[in-house]
């Protein structure tokens, strides 16, 4: 996506009701933030809230310290041109060492919450058993959000099950990635996903039923996960490149889902449901 679309995006994106933006200074080596603060310059405070990670800074390039991340904080009210982030999420905790995140990191957060800067923190992470991990080990209310992707579309809806848990402690719920990073799409997931081979089968599968009812995946995915119990997911987070994209995806929103095929599609999926990959360094079986 070029920058000047990029901006344009997030203005079309407001005007039609959508108010969350979600970066991380890995998004494109702090490009995503930079460019979503050029768009956001434009917009008053109150009509946009805006959340950002801390701990990942590349492929492999991880920091959770309670200096990198509270310098992080600072790098990103400057990039994003804010006084205050309404999100603040350690990116990918599976990837670091929890015991650090709990005894340190969220600490680091938690002061900076008290000083204003940042109005709520959070973690991020695939295997799901890395919230209940860090949210028995920290005082209650330290952890405001936990988002997780991947684990709440079609192809998996492990999430489902520690939705009750994470609404007893208080933690709002972010659903990321209903698309699987790409697995439920008509043109496939990329090369490098890393899916099982039953599972990608599965999904083709399920695109070309989709094709011969009319419909199309990545369509009945994003409704599927769009109209999640608004009472435990918080909101549901979807990647755009273009403005189009962003009608479309506004559009399906507003379409009524096809029940009929969803209990099709869903009886595709059965044989290799919930089925997940390994991600990080994490011990837990999920």
């Amino acid at each position: 996506m070029q920058e000047a679309d990029g901006i344009r995006s997030v203005h079309e994106a407001v005007k039609l009701g959508v108010n969350f933006f979600d970066v991380s200074p890995y998004y494109g080596a702090t490009k995503a933030e930079t460019v979503l603060g050029k768009a956001l310059k434009e917009l008053p405070r109150d009509e946009f809230v805006v959340g950002t990670k801390v701990g990942r800074y590349g492929e492999s390039t991880f920091d959770f310290s309670a200096a990198r991340v509270t310098a992080s904080v600072d790098e990103s009210l400057a990039r994003l041109g804010v006084d205050r982030l309404d999100v603040v999420q350690c990116h990918d905790i599976e990837f670091g060492d929890l015991d650090q995140v709990v005894n340190e990191t969220l600490p680091a957060l938690v002061k900076l919450r008290e000083a204003g800067k940042v109005r709520a923190v959070g973690i991020t992470g695939y295997p799901l058993d890395v919230f209940p991990y860090v949210l028995d080990r920290v005082p209650p209310g330290t952890v405001d959000v936990a988002l997780s992707y991947c684990r709440y579309t079609l192809a998996d809806g492990a999430l489902a099950r520690m939705l009750p848990a994470l609404k007893a402690a208080g933690v709002g719920v972010l659903n990321a990635a209903p698309l699987s990073m790409g697995l439920l799409t008509d043109a496939g997931p990329p090369p490098w996903h890393p899916a099982p081979a039953a599972v990608k089968a599965a999904a083709a599968a399920a695109s070309e039923l989709c094709k011969e009812r009319g419909s199309s995946l990545p369509a009945l995915a994003l409704q599927y996960a769009l109209h999640a119990d608004p009472l435990s997911v918080t909101s549901t987070v979807v990647g755009i490149d273009s403005v189009a994209t962003l009608a479309k995806n506004v559009a399906v929103m507003m379409t009524p889902m096809d029940r009929a095929l969803l209990r099709d599609v869903q009886a595709v999926f059965q044989p290799v449901a919930n089925a997940f990959w390994a991600s990080g360094k994490f011990p837990g079986s999920d």
